[in-house]
């Protein structure tokens, strides 16, 4: 089969299309503006402009006889639905991106995203990789006496942090609880995290009908402290609160929260996408709450298992002192110094057995 022969161009036509190209170019320029994305359904994204473009579009002249159509002006602050371009990679609520805007239809599209400072992924149901948020600064790992705290889910989120460059801020919310009963095991988490070096503050809100009453709600002003202008995750298993200390947070979301189960003691997911709840809808630069669907495992398989260790802070230096370089860190295993440090007081044993059940959920393959 005989080759095509490409038609060689002369100079004056690569100048012409030089030039088409350019001016092609500098036609998207102009009409590029800086966004966040503030939310994510599927194919369309939600984002919120904050900045213009060099050329405002103009409204055309509509003649007497003519209806009027539909013509969305630009103005900062606004909320687009967006769709994006293809060929750019899974974006995120958070994600800074540069985008354009159609007036005459109401939509805009995504041009390119800028670089991020950290990326909080999780594995969807058909097991693959999925961002949560974009330039996470904090994620607040939210627990109480009841629903009881689960420390390996803690552990789980914490390795998360670790690996998305995120800081860990652990929450007890239901606070109030501790003075109502004896909870030394929930007292003794707070006080082996402190031990660890990871911040701590206890909350109590939880009861929607006393969302309002400043009375019921305490630790509110420390956590504003250590989130204010940040942009802020709140994680953790169903039914500890998340939902009230945002609404606690932010009057203005109206997040919905329900009841905890009084069958099984669990809580019902109530956040169904993720939607960035900014402290300031006027300007996006004092931070703001990521509210994600309620999740009670956090799948970690994309993760190896020297990726897993190194988010046990206390636990990953002495791994390097196993007799064996592959140790599995198993009860069983010959000369690990890790068991050895647990045997001497040095640290937990329900830390290395949490990083065992990690490492092997790391080590498998989902399907």
């Amino acid at each position: 089969m005989a080759l095509i022969r490409q038609r060689k161009l002369t100079k004056q036509q690569i100048r012409r299309i030089d030039k088409q190209q350019q001016s092609n170019q500098d036609s998207i320029d102009d009409s590029l503006m800086d966004g966040i994305v503030m939310a994510h359904y599927g194919k369309q994204l939600e984002v919120q402009m904050t900045s213009l473009p060099a050329v405002i579009p103009v409204q055309p002249e509509i003649a007497p006889d003519d209806p009027e159509p539909f013509w969305q002006a630009l103005e900062l602050g606004d909320i687009w639905r967006c769709h994006v371009r293809t060929n750019l990679p899974m974006l995120a609520t958070g994600d800074r991106v540069r985008w354009t805007a159609d007036p005459n239809t109401g939509f805009g599209r995504i041009e390119s995203v800028q670089p991020r400072t950290s990326l909080v992924s999780r594995p969807d149901r058909y097991h693959k990789l999925k961002p949560v948020a974009a330039n996470v600064d904090i994620l607040a790992i939210v627990f109480a006496p009841l629903p009881a705290a689960a420390p390996t889910l803690i552990d789980r989120y914490l390795v998360v942090c670790h690996h998305a460059g995120v800081q860990p801020l652990l929450v007890l919310n239901k606070a109030d609880l501790l003075a109502q009963e004896d909870d030394a095991d929930t007292k003794a988490l707070l006080t082996q995290y402190a031990a660890l070096g990871y911040d701590s503050v206890l909350t109590s809100v939880d009861c929607p009908e006393n969302i309002a009453d400043t009375a019921t709600q305490q630790g509110l002003d420390e956590l504003k402290h250590y989130i204010d202008n940040k942009l802020v995750i709140f994680a953790g298993q169903s039914g500890v609160g998340k939902s009230s200390l945002i609404n606690a947070l932010l009057p203005e979301s109206e997040q919905s929260v329900n009841i905890i189960s009084e069958n099984s003691q669990l809580g019902q997911h109530t956040t169904t996408t993720s939607r960035l709840l900014p402290f300031n809808p006027e300007d996006l630069a004092q931070g703001g709450i990521v509210d994600t669907p309620g999740i009670r495992e956090y799948g970690i398989w994309h993760l190896t298992p020297d990726d897993i260790i190194s988010g046990f802070i206390e636990l990953a230096p002495l791994s390097a002192d196993c007799k064996f370089r592959d140790c599995k860190h198993t009860h069983n295993s010959k000369g690990c110094a890790l068991w050895q440090a647990v045997k001497d007081g040095q640290v937990l044993q329900r830390r290395v057995e949490n990083l065992v059940t990690l490492q092997a959920e790391a080590d498998t393959k989902p399907y």
